[in-house]
């Protein structure tokens, strides 16, 4: 989409302003090497559609927008060195290559770096845009942390599994979109519309996501096949599993969820019971119900339907897995 390239591109000259310079190179250098690996950075760009979506000043965005993607870079060189990945956009982590304990301190600076791009503000808009992105932040942490307490547990039920999605992935598309839009000079009315817009978009991301780690084309998405079920996660597929398996089925879930294994036997079994009561109809149809809650908050806004129509375009190319 072009108008997604149009942000891209803003995004990325002001990512090549923004590098940093100063001692100690140990610890800015890994902070270089993952924000110079770019991705598609779409939570900036949501930023910058959010502040044009009221026709707001774009120069003004572009600094928020740039502490968007800072801290989710943050939250990725943490997250890799939790999991002990070795590939983040298809290159080293930065653990992998710096250390763990660099990794930490660079994930630490780029957190308190992202605050900074907010300075220039004026002081209400300020106030309320760091009020937003430190509230995001804390939730973000929070729904790390219950994702780690999944793996373990064997009570996790669907409220617990929305709320944790929600707070990994949904509210910092959320957060993106509001202070993009506050900076546009929205109401707070419609801000918060666009950030519910935003977090069902994310829910239904993640459910999308759960899904294709059964069902989807792994040579395209680049992931191991089935790699929820080997790692015992509690996903959406598992918990829509349980709660419409019989007794042995559940029992059966229980004993392969209890051990991590590479065993095929475990996904072969896991997958049969998920065919049995239908998980992959019943997970697309949540995919289905958050994108059209998604929809109404959108229809909520008070503005054009087509300044909506790129919201609308860039939701469902999320979900379709098309960036």
């Amino acid at each position: 989409m072009e108008f997604i390239e149009h942000y891209q591109n803003l995004i990325s000259a002001a990512v090549g302003e923004n590098r940093f310079t100063e001692g100690p190179e140990e610890l800015y250098e890994p902070v270089n090497y993952i924000i110079s690996h770019g991705g598609k950075r779409l939570r900036p760009v949501m930023v910058l559609m959010a502040c044009d979506l009221f026709d707001g000043d774009l120069r003004q965005a572009i600094r928020p927008a740039l502490a968007i993607e800072y801290f989710h870079n943050f939250t990725l060189i943490h997250d890799d060195i939790m999991d002990n990945a070795t590939l983040r956009r298809g290159q080293p982590t930065v653990h992998s290559v710096y250390g763990a304990n660099t990794g930490i301190l660079s994930g630490d600076v780029l957190l308190m770096k992202s605050y900074k791009f907010f300075e220039e503000l004026q002081p209400e808009l300020f106030k309320r845009c760091v009020s937003i992105f430190t509230e995001t932040g804390i939730l973000v942490c929070e729904g790390q942390q219950h994702d780690v307490n999944f793996e373990t547990r064997n009570d996790v039920t669907y409220d617990e599994y929305i709320m944790m999605i929600s707070h990994k992935t949904g509210v910092l598309i959320g957060a993106a979109l509001k202070i993009g839009a506050l900076i546009g000079g929205s109401s707070e009315k419609d801000a918060e519309a666009l950030y519910q817009f935003g977090l069902h978009v994310g829910v239904a991301f993640q459910i999308m996501d759960d899904y294709l780690d059964v069902y989807g084309d792994m040579k395209a998405l680049g992931k191991k096949q089935a790699g929820d079920i080997y790692e015992n996660k509690k996903t959406a597929l598992y918990l829509l599993a349980m709660e419409h398996a019989d007794e042995e089925e559940r029992k059966e879930l229980d004993y392969w969820y209890s051990k991590k294994t590479d065993n095929i036997d475990k996904v072969y079994s896991v997958e049969n019971i998920f065919r049995h009561v239908k998980v992959e109809e019943k997970a697309l149809r949540l995919v289905q119900k958050h994108s059209e809650l998604a929809h109404r908050y959108l229809d909520e806004i008070n503005v054009s339907a087509d300044k909506k129509k790129p919201f609308l375009q860039l939701a469902g190319q999320l979900l379709q897995r098309q960036f």
